[in-house]
Formats: structure tokens, C-alpha cells, sequence
């Protein structure tokens, strides 16, 4: 019962709290304005990361007992979500924000979740039972690469309505079933929170949007998905099971590798935005944008299943 309080009361404050972000937004001129890189033709407000945050860290703060694991993702998805309310403000006004001072944070925040304990200690060996422990060195390193990855991950994927949030609800409730089949009830509670705020944003996100998470929500998504796969099964996995989280949050890490292949054949910076994505290309396809959506959602739930499996297996 715990587990549906929760979901609920997660669901019900960040529905609650959009209306008022949403209109302080629009008060302010705090919106994203269309440009010919961008899909919407009219300003959308870009608030909702906030009401996400607060949803997510709320709920967590009544109902989660790991202290660590909420001050980290409490700690680090503030960072993220002040740096992108200043990403976002650029964007309201059109202008670009630089991209070395967000490298920073991102790789600055990456590493909060080992500053509290959470971290990819080591892989089971495939030809015994024993634990191949990772050195300080190398366990922070696949940490950060792991966490920097996930927050960047998100953020790319936020382009059309209702994608990012509708991949998040479906990547955190299958870690929300695999926390509960290795018996992580505290990583699973976190990923049934984020599931409920961002089933509730995504009531107001869907096509056609009323209200973007700017950056501040995306990069708040991916960090907050990054550190709980840590805690709940990267923490010291098995060779097998390191597919688990992977397939979880298969969409943004597929997305990413295709984008980055393009780029690199097509010679443009890694970093550059453009229109390579896999939603793009889906809409120069054909595609509607609900289409495109529910065709990715489709291809994240068998990714979800996918996950799922490997973790019934390896139990």
C-alpha cells in the first residue's frame, strides 16, 4: 500500500503544482519560442522541470528511509535543475547557453552519488561466483561515465511532446519491477515516484503540449534513473545483469548511439544540436508527432520486457 500512496501522491502534487508553474512561466516570459530548428509553432512554457523536482523530492523525502540516497539525488538533481532553469532562460530569449559550463556541472554532479556511497563497485566473474572489485579509481570512473551519460541521454531525447516523459514513466516502472524482484524496496520506491510525477506532467506534455521540462527536467530525469540503476542493480552486478538497467533505459542509450554514429560520418561536433534523432528522422518519414511518440513508447515497453526477463532469469 505504501507503493500506491506513493505513486499517488506523487502524481496528484506535480498535477496539482504544473497549473502554477505553467502560468508563473507565462507571466515572466519564461517560454520557448519557436525557431526553424524547433516543431511547436507557438511559445511553450518551459517550467514543468520544476513542478517534476518538487514532485520527485516531496514524495521521496515521506516515503523513502535511505537517507543517502535521497540526499544524493535531492543534491544533484538541485544542481541540474538551477542550471537548467539558466539554460532555459537563455532559451526564452533566444540566445544559446555555453556549452563548457554545463559539461562542468553535468560532470560535477556525477559525482555527488559517490560522495554519498553510490556507486558501480564491481562485476560478479562469469566463471565464478567471487566479486571482481573495481580500484577507487576505476569505480568512480564508471560511475561518472555512467550518471554524465544518463543526464545527457535524457536531454536528447527531449524533442517532440511528450517523448521524455513518457520513456521516463515507462523506463522507471520497469525499474520500479526490478527493484522488486531483487528485493531493492528503496530503489523501487524511488522509481515508482519519478513514474507517478512523470505520469503526471505527461498529462499536460502530450501532444499537443501545454507546457515543455526544459532542460532542468530532462537532465533532472536522466540523473535521478542513472543513480537509482546504480543503487539498485549496477551497484555490483553480474556480467549478465549489467543488461538489465541498459535494456531499462534502452530508447535514450539507442538514441544516442545512432546520433553520435551520424555525426561522426557527417564530421559535425558531438555536441552541436541538430535534427538527427530518431524522432526527427521518424517525422521526415511521415510520421505525426503522436505517431512517432507512440512508436518510440512502443519500442521502450519491449526494451521494458526485455529487462524484465534477463532479471527473472538471473533470480
Amino acid at each position: 500500500m505504501m507503493y500506491l500512496f506513493a505513486l499517488a501522491f506523487s502524481f496528484l502534487l506535480v498535477v496539482l503544482l504544473v497549473p502554477l508553474v505553467r502560468m508563473l512561466a507565462i507571466r515572466i516570459g519564461f517560454v520557448d519560442r519557436p525557431t526553424r530548428r524547433k516543431i511547436h509553432a507557438h511559445p511553450v512554457p518551459l517550467s514543468g522541470g520544476i513542478a517534476i523536482y518538487i514532485g520527485v523530492i516531496v514524495t521521496a523525502y515521506l516515503f523513502t528511509r535511505d537517507i543517502q540516497l535521497f540526499r544524493a539525488i535531492a543534491v544533484g538533481g538541485g544542481l541540474l535543475v538551477v542550471t537548467g532553469i539558466a539554460d532555459d532562460a537563455f532559451k526564452a530569449y533566444q540566445r544559446e547557453f555555453p556549452v563548457w559550463p554545463r559539461l562542468i556541472i553535468y560532470t560535477l554532479v556525477s559525482l555527488i552519488p559517490v560522495w554519498y556511497g553510490i556507486r558501480i563497485a564491481g562485476v560478479s566473474s562469469p566463471s565464478s561466483s567471487s566479486m571482481i572489485l573495481f580500484s577507487p579509481g576505476w569505480s568512480l570512473f564508471f560511475t561518472v561515465i555512467w550518471v554524465f551519460a544518463l543526464i545527457n541521454m535524457m536531454n536528447f531525447i527531449d524533442g517532440i511532446d511528450g517523448l521524455a516523459s513518457g520513456i521516463c514513466v515507462i523506463s522507471s516502472l520497469t525499474l520500479f519491477i526490478v527493484s522488486m524482484i531483487g528485493f531493492q524496496e528503496v530503489t523501487g520506491m524511488i522509481a515508482l515516484t519519478l513514474a507517478g510525477s512523470c505520469l503526471a506532467f505527461l498529462t499536460y506534455n502530450f501532444h499537443p503540449a501545454r507546457i515543455f521540462m526544459g532542460d532542468a527536467g530532462a537532465t533532472f530525469l536522466g540523473y535521478t534513473l542513472a543513480v537509482t540503476a546504480i543503487e539498485g542493480t549496477l551497484k555490483g552486478a553480474t556480467f549478465v545483469s549489467l543488461l538489465v538497467p541498459v535494456l531499462a533505459l534502452g530508447v535514450p542509450i539507442l538514441d544516442t548511439a545512432i546520433v553520435f554514429t551520424r555525426r561522426l560520418i557527417e564530421g559535425k561536433g558531438l555536441h552541436r544540436a541538430d535534427n538527427l534523432h530518431t524522432h526527427h528522422s521518424l517525422m521526415k518519414w511521415g510520421l505525426t508527432q503522436v505517431q512517432t511518440v507512440s512508436f518510440l513508447y512502443l519500442i521502450a515497453a519491449v526494451f521494458a520486457l526485455m529487462s524484465i526477463v534477463v532479471m527473472l532469469m538471473l533470480h
